[in-house]
């Protein structure tokens, strides 16, 4: 898998991607991230990529030229399934977006900034957009991150356990049971017997009822879909 990230601020992301789990996968060859500095496609002598918004509005604008001559440069490289734009007014990111994401190829992520992007290469250009939330960020540059870092765990051999991904809260729109570790006891603080217990089908039950419990309780929402 190539995820290509356009971004004006490529100091925001190189360090993160090139840590942890998004290191590790790129060192296995099972993910290809590059990170492209919008400003080196600008014609502008000063490296500007934005401007005044037509109609007086507040703000500035990132330009046409710079977005479609990147775009231009690495599509015609090879194809790409997704051309996605962070924007607050996009679709919900979730997990069900991620695991559709983790098994195309070769996506694109533009990291919005400023206003926005002048509108024309949202019509012409992307063929997704995607917010993480109902607020407004300085930049897509977090956006982008945390998407990415959604998808790559999800490639298969990016975890050692892949099991892991997929007990994630979510997955099945219920949230995760909750998880305990050693010692079985302390500060008086026990773990439920039931785990303990080595009955694989009990701790199933178990863990399925806390499940439906947490979700019905923390985030209800979900067991409508």
């Amino acid at each position: 898998m190539r995820i290509d990230i356009i971004t004006v601020l490529p100091e925001m992301l190189t360090g993160f991607v090139n840590t942890s789990i998004l290191l590790r996968a790129q060192k296995k060859g099972l993910v290809d991230i590059h990170i492209h500095n919008l400003r080196d496609y600008t014609q502008d002598k000063h490296r500007r990529v934005d401007d005044y918004p037509f109609g007086g509005f507040a703000g500035m604008v990132m330009q046409c030229q710079p977005i479609d001559d990147c775009i231009s440069a690495l599509t015609a490289e090879r194809h790409y399934d997704e051309i996605i734009f962070t924007t607050p007014d996009g679709e919900q990111f979730d997990q069900p977006m991620a695991n559709s994401l983790s098994m195309k190829e070769n996506i694109i992520i533009l990291c919005g900034h400023y206003k926005g992007i002048d509108y024309r290469i949202r019509e012409h250009l992307i063929t997704k957009e995607i917010s993480v939330g109902d607020y407004v960020l300085t930049g897509g540059e977090l956006p982008a991150a945390v998407m990415t870092d959604a998808i790559v765990r999800l490639v298969p051999g990016v975890l050692s356990d892949e099991q892991s991904a997929l007990s994630d809260s979510f997955q099945d729109n219920l949230l995760a049971a909750p998880v305990y570790t050693r010692p079985a006891e302390y500060k008086g603080w026990k773990v439920p017997e039931v785990l303990l217990s080595g009955h694989a089908a009990k701790i199933k039950e178990w863990e399925l009822s806390q499940s439906l419990e947490r979700t019905k309780r923390l985030r209800p929402d979900l067991l409508d879909k």
